[in-house]
């Protein structure tokens, strides 16, 4: 159960990763962030992976116990509901910008900074570290997939209104305003739209956001979460979300 009471931290900067089955990526990962010239804490919200990946955080805990913090879940729950997770726990405490970031490198982890300072120097509330503010930015990615989230950000910003490139981004920095005023409880994806329904509400309640164009690189280690389930979400959930909030009371 989560503390009503909020905690004091150290840094006023907290990463979320969720990680299901990263044992080949979460250590090198972690080293890296905290090697970064700024200062970032880090929540790791585990899914009770079985390749115990969980149990190298552990390990790590005792190198950074001010630093790094786990919360392990029961099972596989979603990417949603495993961020809302931390965005509560983050609440709690004194953090003031709270980033989302993926476990396996497709994010670098040296793009922290440059997102922070979106948010902390520029006056943005949220910086969404985009894939296609300057063009096509992934590497070693299939054409295929390439096609397909580019369309889809294409497809999301036509039907949403959204003045965004890379909707379907996964690097985000809020700052703590928007996930104050954003009813967490009432978020309805867990997928992939997840990341569309969280732009999108935040747009709705007029916070500021920026893109700060950022390289994109497939895992090299582990698997993707990716599946088709993910996409079917994505793509008429977006629709019935932008009806809601057309035609009915819409919760932002």
């Amino acid at each position: 159960m989560l503390n009503l009471c909020k905690i004091k931290n150290m840094s006023n900067a907290l990463v979320v990763i969720p990680t299901y089955n990263e044992i080949e990526n979460i250590e090198r990962l972690l080293l890296n962030i905290f090697s970064l010239p700024r200062e970032f804490d880090v929540l790791v919200v585990d899914d009770n992976s079985p390749d115990e990946t969980a149990q190298v955080v552990q390990l790590l805990i005792k190198k950074f116990p001010k630093r790094l913090f786990l919360e392990i879940r029961e099972g596989k729950l979603g990417l949603g509901t495993a961020y809302i997770h931390g965005f509560k726990w983050a609440l709690e405490r004194d953090y003031e910008y709270i980033f989302e970031m993926d476990a396996d490198f497709s994010h670098h982890p040296n793009d922290l900074i440059r997102l922070y300072d979106a948010c902390a120097t520029q006056d943005f509330d949220m910086s969404i570290g985009s894939r296609y503010k300057t063009g096509v930015n992934v590497v070693d990615w299939p054409m295929s997939r390439v096609l397909l989230s580019w369309l889809a950000s294409k497809y999301v910003r036509f039907i949403t209104g959204l003045g965004i490139c890379d909707t379907t981004a996964g690097f985000v920095c809020y700052k703590r305003a928007i996930l104050e005023k954003i009813n967490l409880n009432n978020i309805q994806f867990v997928g992939y739209a997840f990341q569309i329904e969280m732009k999108f509400k935040t747009h709705l309640n007029k916070f500021k956001i920026v893109e700060v164009p950022v390289i994109f690189t497939d895992r090299t280690r582990g698997e993707s979460k990716m599946s088709g389930g993910i996409i079917f979400e994505a793509i008429f959930g977006v629709l019935s979300m932008k009806f809601n909030s057309l035609f009915t009371k819409y919760d932002i």
